[in-house]
């Protein structure tokens, strides 16, 4: 929602930089205001850290913001969530084989495929419909490309050494901060003066989906697995529903029920651990 009215007044990639820059910036005084720190350079873990904060940088913001934000120029919003949904689906194999203790089995597979049904339904399969734009197939990739960095970048987060959760995020947002900004500046240069529509939506992107989120994420990836997190990809576009519902007065889709029902089927499969009856 927020990314629909911020592209009405900046450019994607102007987007993504002033989406990252707010929320390192509002981490990065949050962290000094409690007290706490960056992650040190120095020390046994110091560099190896700071790598792993650059991969988050670079593969759980830039890139992935960059790729939804301008593809959702080009593609049906519809169409960009489903392909959220498909996150979960690549983190299921990434995380067997590379976190050690991260295990896979035939009810959690079943889980994510009922959830990711449940979430084609409450979109519909409009979505797929193609609208004629020259751009939409490079766009489709694009939104795909940044299902696939949202996949890698839990991983590199969950492979992290030990690090305060908050100092990681900042860290992570301050790196890619430095990648974007100078990139939307060199590509679409100082934007425009915007409707205070677009300004709104920036600040809602950086304070809400990026700053908070990205703290949320680390915490969940470090205490319960990237797989765990990777099903919240289920329950964005039921919430999307229910803003637009509540906040934008859309009507309320008559199979949201239903997809509601299989996607907290397919979260209780995959998480529930059932007892043999004796």
């Amino acid at each position: 929602m927020g990314s629909k009215y911020a592209l009405t007044g900046f450019g994607p990639f102007t987007v993504a930089a002033l989406r990252i820059a707010l929320g390192a910036v509002a981490l990065t005084v949050m962290i000094h205001a409690l007290g706490r720190r960056l992650p040190a350079w120095s020390g046994p873990n110091g560099r190896r850290i700071w790598i792993h904060c650059l991969g988050m940088a670079l593969f759980s913001n830039a890139i992935p913001f960059t790729l939804l934000s301008w593809g959702q120029l080009h593609v049906s919003s519809g169409f960009a969530g489903i392909t959220m949904a498909v996150v979960p689906l690549l983190v299921l194999p990434l995380a067997f084989l590379l976190v050690p203790g991260e295990q896979t089995n035939l009810r959690k597979t079943i889980g994510f495929f009922i959830g990711f049904a449940g979430t084609i339904l409450l979109i519909g399969f409009d979505a797929f419909d193609l609208s004629g734009n020259d751009l939409e197939g490079v766009a489709r990739l694009a939104c795909v490309g940044a299902a696939c960095c949202y996949a890698i970048g839990s991983i590199i987060t969950r492979l992290c050494p030990p690090v305060s959760n908050m100092g990681f995020a900042a860290g992570a947002l301050l790196l890619a901060s430095g990648v974007m900004v100078p990139l939307a500046l060199w590509l679409e240069g100082l934007p425009d003066a915007p409707a205070r529509e677009a300004l709104w939506g920036v600040v809602y992107l950086g304070l809400f989906p990026t700053a908070l989120a990205t703290i949320i994420l680390v915490t969940v990836i470090n205490s319960a697995g990237p797989s765990f997190l990777s099903l919240v990809n289920y329950q964005v576009p039921v919430w999307a529903v229910v803003f637009g519902v509540v906040l934008l007065g859309e009507p309320l889709p008559g199979r949201f029920v239903g997809a509601l029902a299989l996607i907290l089927l397919g979260l209780a499969i995959s998480q529930v651990r059932f007892r043999r009856m004796v």
